[in-house]
């Protein structure tokens, strides 16, 4: 039987995907591994993220991605002080009595203490409400830090851009991988990290039983210049937060959008009247003399595991074929976690399709 030309082959140049792919050459450095992306790496919804970190988990797996993300990003800025990861202190706003619940939601190490109102002042606390003041908190240039974990990853691995993947044939011991560009390419094993292209004819039918919707998300900009010591602002309850981007020189606010099921390729990235509108229902109640300077914002959309949890999954029967994804708008934030457990699933001796849920 003929060898595999690849033995991993990563479809979606995202920072999932590549971070994936990064984890896969540190644990198994001789990996022959292609990263294959329809579009440029770093597009999509890794081009629209926020950015923001935040130590928190709704539930004990998601707690424990936090933490091995929050790890994984501290070691990484050590080792390289200049990639564009900003450490950031952060004010939760939740319901006075809320105090025990968040010390569930957040990690030990965000140490929570209560303070008497929002620093800064860029918010206040409605009648109810309280604030803690917490650590751990960063933020990233999403876009810019996937340019250059692709730029490392060439030097050990192949990345092919605007190369689209029109087919995925998983066979005895390989996975066949139809290209756009009429070539087929044969890797031992295939990681799918689509983001939002859950839909794409190549893996629709792989990826269906999953249950992965996606959603829209939409975020303002706020065109006010943030001051060196403004921290995020994160309103639990709302799940939403004002983000102060001190490189871009402006803040950001994102608010749950619960416009579901849309299509990535279709999804409107301009502000809408109707964006903004819910937004500003949001941020109304905590900072209303912010409406008057939202005046752009970023549009796209994300893919959302069941349970609101990422997914890691085998796809095959013989677990040749993993989907890691549906970080449900958290891919920057727990990307490491996604890339460990998909390294984990795929260097295994024989993963199988019913080893995960």
């Amino acid at each position: 039987m003929t060898a595999p030309a690849y033995d991993v082959a990563v479809v979606g140049g995202g920072v999932i995907g590549l971070t994936a792919a990064g984890e896969i050459l540190a644990r198994a450095p001789h990996t022959r591994l292609v990263v294959l992306e329809r579009d440029a790496v770093a597009g999509g919804a890794t081009r629209r993220s926020a950015g923001l970190h935040f130590p928190r988990g709704a539930s004990q797996r998601v707690r424990a991605m936090a933490a091995h993300s929050q790890e994984h990003y501290a070691a990484l800025k050590a080792a390289r002080p200049e990639l564009p990861v900003h450490a950031l202190d952060m004010t939760v706003v939740a319901p006075a009595s809320a105090g025990e619940r968040l010390r569930t939601v957040y990690l030990p190490q965000a140490r929570l203490r209560p303070v008497p109102e929002v620093a800064g002042k860029i918010a206040v606390l409605p009648e109810g409400t309280a604030a803690w003041e917490g650590d751990g908190c960063q933020y990233a240039d999403v876009h810019a830090l996937t340019q250059l974990l692709a730029r490392d990853l060439r030097r050990t691995a192949e990345i092919r851009e605007g190369v689209e993947v029109t087919a995925v044939t998983p066979g005895t011991g390989s996975a066949d991988i139809a290209l756009g560009t009429g070539a087929v390419l044969n890797a031992g094993r295939v990681v799918l990290a689509p983001g939002p292209w859950l839909a794409a004819p190549a893996w629709k039918d792989l990826v269906a039983p999953l249950g992965v919707r996606v959603k829209k998300i939409v975020a303002l900009h706020i065109e006010i210049p943030p001051r060196a010591d403004d921290r995020a602002v994160v309103f639990q309850d709302e799940d939403a937060f004002l983000l102060p981007y001190h490189d871009r020189g402006h803040w950001l606010f994102s608010y749950t959008c619960q416009e579901w099921d849309v299509d990535p390729d279709t999804v409107p990235v301009s502000l809408t009247p109707a964006d903004r509108d819910a937004a500003l229902a949001v941020l109304d109640r905590y900072a209303p003399q912010l409406a008057a300077h939202c005046v752009s914002g970023r549009v796209f959309c994300d893919a959302y595991g069941p349970g609101l949890e990422p997914l890691v999954h085998p796809l095959t029967a013989d677990g040749r074929v993993v989907f890691a994804g549906g970080a449900s708008g958290s891919g920057y934030r727990l990307a490491p976690a996604i890339a460990a457990e998909t390294a984990q699933l795929l260097l295994s001796p024989s993963p199988r399709k019913d080893d995960h849920s």
